[in-house]
């Protein structure tokens, strides 16, 4: 058996492969997030890593370069989040540092095994003399009405600082709990919050001047998302049960209630004006945002469900009680914002008229009064992350394509108006028309469904090729027929294009659990640890994929992260006569379950007897086809332990394994030079194994 050492590193470039492009060249592209606009000027702020340096940019109008706002200029593993503007456009925030992307509370991280340790910390910028302010440890920053101030959590607890650093921050005040929601009434006179406290949270109010806090309708449940009316005289929230009570069973599937409330400052018992539907459908939706629940105009309060089968918004009359649903057909709704006045919602969307457009992402825009939905834009570019700016008289987005990666744009809301790309500066001189245009195609797994996929072909190809089967991860993700605009999912693009100049055939699989496709396929019978459906979609992808006639059936490999690991060590055990070599990073292994004993759901025994079966560790015995496995032991999503496990059980069974352990980074790759380290250890693995070079 062969080993991966941690710190080794492998060269690429011309010389190791054949190819028209060197890997390096394709993940110098920066990626950017993080796109905020001004909602009364004209300026765009936005973060930009570029090659691990991170950085604000801003844009201040039309056709004006990208100015760098922050000169962080090591690969420091330090990410930059929760970027705002001040309402009036003077100042902006964000947050360096944590890895916001962790299945727990963002803590500092080190990456970069500096011998101090890391802070997550506040900053602000005037975004009229660029001068740069550290405010100190803290997260999730907040502007005040006023523009002057800015509230944010450190230590679970709310702070509050002037933006322009004159002051040292100081707490706010203190509560039992972990404080999470603020949301500042519109007058900046009040403070409303969730404080979680174990299986049950509160909603309070901070009254400016008064020496207690003021509880909202306390009772014994879980109430959160608070938001103030525009008239700031009442408050809606989400109520849904505090945990606890006898186990239920851990097989069958359960529906999950919950009710929009409302209440006056002065009432002693809020009021629900709407309750969820008792269908699964109805139940809390696992979406971005979540409910994403807002009170943009005094008679209407906009929440999201998934009540017919699609995630969409609704509207509900705060005294009438009439809901109205602002969005219907097959597509999913995410990416949500409000015009200034909260007369209109920006969404982005998987529907138009293009073939495959439920593999894209396009912008709509709904009055919140209900009517006509206004496409915005359409055809084969992918459209995320829209916000108005200049008074509401434009939308800034970003947009991107299959061979473009993303790059701020601005649509004027007039007829025949066109989208002005920016900061195409940033790009640099890589010829991005080298990238292949995937395809997409679609294939029945055996019980039925019709899973979608992209495919990637190797030009020129002059015999048949092998093949990588893709997984993403999450497992709710849906990759796209271009870039992709979450961070983790841009960089498997850029692998999946770079295996496929290599000579490579690679198939992107949507399977089962994933979003886009409505909710019986994000939510499928029998999946995850109950029984691991969705993996008949991998399996289903790679018969196909066997079966094309530019393929090598005998040379079909497979890979993925988290999810995606868990799915490809899935492949690897049970079906190693299909998937002759695979690349597992940080997937979860062993799903058993350890009894309690003094209380226990009924079906206990047998619930843990199939989440076994749907651990790739039961399979070892059957694993024949070489593995890398790729874990980094500060991971925050999936423990270390799962590829420990794993590991120690492919050696015993004498599993050619080789191996890459970072230590100290995330389950995000925080370092770029780690990341580079393990796409290309990917890379060369799949090339060794399935190309024998």
């Amino acid at each position: 058996m062969r080993y991966f050492l941690p710190v080794l590193f492998f060269c690429f470039g011309h010389s190791l492969f054949a190819q028209s492009y060197a890997l390096s060249d394709l993940m110098a592209t920066p990626y950017l997030s993080g796109l905020t606009a001004a909602s009364k000027q004209s300026t765009l702020l936005f973060t930009a890593n570029q090659q691990g340096k991170r950085n604000l940019f801003m844009i201040d109008g039309p056709d004006q370069p990208a100015r760098q706002l922050t000169q962080f200029n090591e690969d420091d593993g330090l990410e930059l989040t929760s970027v705002s503007i001040s309402p009036d456009g003077e100042w902006a925030v964000f947050v360096r540092g944590g890895d916001h992307g962790a299945n727990s509370a963002a803590r500092p991280t080190n990456a970069a095994s500096y011998i101090s340790p890391q802070k997550i910390q506040l900053y602000s910028v005037n975004l009229g003399s660029g001068e740069l302010k550290n405010l100190g440890d803290g997260d999730f920053p907040q502007f005040h009405p006023g523009s002057k101030k800015i509230v944010f959590i450190n230590k679970s607890q709310p702070w509050i600082v002037p933006a322009d650093g004159s002051q040292a921050a100081k707490p706010l005040f203190q509560v039992s709990g972990s404080v999470r929601g603020m949301q500042w009434n519109p007058d900046g006179k009040a403070l409303a919050f969730t404080t979680r406290r174990g299986a049950y949270s509160f909603i309070g109010v901070y009254n400016e001047g008064q020496s207690r806090i003021q509880w909202i309708s306390p009772s014994f449940s879980r109430d959160d998302y608070a938001r103030w009316s525009p008239d700031g005289k009442q408050l809606a929230f989400i109520r849904q049960p505090a945990s606890g009570g006898a186990l239920d069973s851990l097989l069958k599937k359960k529906h999950s209630t919950w009710s929009v409330m409302v209440t006056g400052l002065d009432d002693e018992n809020a009021k629900e004006i709407w309750k969820t539907p008792a269908t699964l459908r109805g139940s809390v939706p696992s979406w971005q945002g979540a409910f994403n629940l807002n009170w943009p105009v005094q008679d209407r309060i906009v929440f999201l469900s998934y009540q017919d089968g699609w995630p969409h918004l609704y509207t509900i009359h705060p005294q009438t009680k009439s809901v109205q649903q602002l969005t219907k057909g097959k597509y999913v709704v995410e990416d949500i914002s409000y015009s200034s006045d909260g007369s209109k919602i920006a969404f982005c969307a998987n529907t138009g008229n293009t073939p495959g457009d439920n593999d894209r992402r396009h912008i709509g825009i709904v009055p919140v009064s209900g009517g006509e939905i206004r496409w915005a834009t359409s055809g084969d570019g992918i459209e995320t992350s829209p916000s108005f700016t200049s008074n509401d008289q434009s939308i800034a987005y970003f947009s991107n394509t299959a061979q473009r990666p993303l790059l701020p744009t601005v649509l004027k809301l007039e007829p025949n108006a066109k989208p002005a790309l920016q900061g195409k500066e940033l790009l640099g001189n890589f010829d991005y028309n080298k990238l292949i245009t995937p395809k997409q195609v679609s294939f029945k797994s055996p019980d039925g469904i019709t899973v979608y996929a992209q495919m990637f072909a190797p030009q020129n190809a002059s015999s048949k090729s092998p093949a990588i089967i893709y997984v993403h991860g999450g497992p709710r993700r849906q990759m796209y027929l271009g870039w992709h605009n979450m961070d983790y999912y841009f960089y498997d693009y850029q692998t999946n294009q770079y295996l496929a100049s290599l000579g490579f055939v690679v198939l992107s699989v949507n399977y089962r659990m994933g979003t886009g496709y409505g909710y019986e396929f994000q939510h499928p019978d029998n999946a995850g640890m109950n029984g691991a459906s969705e993996y008949i979609d991998v399996l289903a992808a790679g018969k196909w994929l066997a079966k094309q006639p530019g393929v090598d059936p005998k040379a079909i490999g497979i890979y993925g992260g988290s999810y995606g690991g868990y799915l490809t060590a899935m492949a690897l055990g049970r079906n190693s006569d299909i998937f002759k070599a695979g690349v597992d990073i940080h997937g979860v292994h062993n799903r058993k379950k350890k009894l309690n004993e003094e209380e226990y759901a009924p079906d206990f025994n047998e619930a843990a007897r199939i989440a076994w079966e749907s651990s790739p560790s039961k399979w070892v015995n059957g694993w024949r086809s070489p593995a890398l496995i790729i874990h980094a032991d500060d991971d925050q999503n999936v423990a270390f332990s799962q590829s420990l496990d794993l590991v120690n059980r492919l050696k015993t069974k004498g599993v050619p394994t080789e191996y890459l352990v970072i230590p100290d980074d995330t389950h995000h790759w925080l370092l770029f030079s780690n990341l580079v380290k393990v796409k290309t250890a990917s890379i060369r693995f799949l090339q060794q194994q399935l190309m024998k070079k």
